[in-house]
């Protein structure tokens, strides 16, 4: 029986629950290093009392930068095995969470597929739900309605929810005077925004927080809390609007906090490289440390088919400076749902973006597996890379389709005999080195 309601809860009382005892060994920490930190809210263990099947990660800026792989049916794409071959694609390629962001159909029985099968976290947007769940247009739907559903999803076993609840009937007047190029981007924000603007009313995850709170609390989930003003271009990255309702998030995380509920909080959006570190700073500042979820960052606009790599650039200085989670991008992103290759090209970037962070930081063993990889290219161990390697079916099939002649089979096809590390082993060994 649970004598905790939370994680944080757990972590409060000094109580070590098996997530949290799974979580720090994975980490390489102690129990109670970790379990200071979940206390304080700086680590989130996002872990659905009903998600029966879940492999527990922390989310946190010291610990491993994990990944969020977004996936679901929209009206134009709405083939639920699909999604489910993108969904057990991203978990092997070692994704830590998928968010269902399904906005057609019967959402129902895919989330609860999510949760009875698939072992990592599961996050959604109840906002995109409501309207789907009670099949009705956007103004007619209630406070009441929008909170039904959180708890529809907290007792469907997810483990995260976002909800846009920093945006106020204040946030309406300030982006009719603030003029931003891109107004709001973020599908769930433009939603409630929409919502605010036709009913007249206040933002209902904002106006019944606490009710929210007390749904989370009673099955453990932690709360993502969305960034509805994120900047959907560089023009408009660090603006009032964005600042003003970070502001606002650092209020909702203590009130959160208060409750024993564990918090995210997400951040940007498309922002010029040089302000991604300061973005880090000061989100960690006004929201005392709590982990970091990032959307991207993006850090130039121009380059759609390959704004997976965008990201990985935004994504691997914002890791290195503070924040936890990256939300990966694929080359598809504001083009398309994104296809199975689509799914593996974001994840690998988010991968590498988020390793090189976490190297750079100093999280511990993260470098383990280079001085591997460093070992085996010494020694020219074809098998021992394709160990290393964070796609090693691409690595050897690329090796396969040029391979090197049968007398320097050792090395690449790139420089042969001319293989620099050949040459540094025959020479250190003091054999002849041939070159032709």
């Amino acid at each position: 029986m649970r004598n905790y309601t939370t994680q944080m809860d757990a972590a409060r009382k000094g109580i070590v629950t098996p997530e949290l005892e799974k979580v720090a060994e994975k980490e390489k920490m102690t129990v109670e290093e970790l379990q200071k930190l979940v206390a304080e809210g700086k680590v989130a263990i996002c872990a659905n009392k009903n998600h029966t099947c879940l492999d527990p990660e922390g989310v946190g800026s010291m610990l491993r930068t994990k990944i969020n792989v977004n996936l679901g049916v929209s009206r134009d794409c709405k083939d639920y095995d699909i999604e489910m071959e993108k969904v057990m694609s991203a978990v092997n390629l070692g994704a830590e969470a998928i968010m269902d962001l399904s906005s057609h159909g019967n959402t129902q029985p895919f989330r609860r597929k999510l949760t009875s099968e698939c072992p990592v976290m599961i996050g959604t947007v109840p906002v995109y739900d409501s309207v789907i769940h009670y099949q009705r247009d956007l103004a007619t739907l209630s406070a009441k309605d929008f909170v039904d559903v959180i708890r529809m999803h907290a007792e469907d076993g997810v483990d995260f929810v976002t909800l846009h609840c920093g945006i106020t009937r204040k946030t309406i007047e300030q982006i009719k005077k603030h003029k931003r190029k891109m107004n709001i981007v973020s599908r769930g924000g433009s939603l409630v925004f929409a919502w605010m603007c036709m009913t007249g009313e206040e933002n209902p995850f904002y106006e019944y927080y606490d009710e929210i709170l007390d749904i989370c609390e009673e099955y453990d989930v932690t709360i993502s809390l969305g960034d509805a003003c994120r900047p959907g271009c560089l023009a408009d990255a660090t603006d009032v609007c964005q600042i003003e309702e970070l502001v606002r998030l650092g209020e909702l995380t203590k009130r959160a906090w208060d409750h024993n509920v564990q918090v995210m909080v997400e951040g940007p959006g498309h922002v010029p490289l040089d302000q991604v570190a300061a973005n880090m700073q000061v989100q960690k500042s006004i929201c005392m440390g709590a982990p970091f979820y990032v959307l991207g960052p993006l850090v130039t606009d121009i380059a759609p088919g390959y704004d997976h790599i965008t990201a990985a650039i935004g994504g691997a200085v914002a890791a290195m400076n503070g924040a936890a989670f990256l939300c990966y991008v694929t080359p598809a992103e504001h083009l398309a749902l994104p296809n199975v290759d689509d799914v593996k090209q974001g994840i690998i970037a988010s991968k590498i973006a988020a390793h090189a962070a976490d190297i750079a930081k100093g999280v511990r063993g993260a470098r383990d597996i280079d001085d591997k990889m460093g070992d085996a290219r010494r020694k020219l161990d074809w098998e021992a890379q394709y160990a290393c390697a964070l796609d090693p079916d691409t690595a050897r099939a690329i090796r396969d389709s040029r391979s090197p002649e049968d007398d320097h089979s050792d090395t690449c096809s790139m420089c042969g005999k001319f293989c620099a590390v050949r040459s540094m082993n025959k020479a250190l060994a003091g054999e002849y080195i041939d070159i032709l």
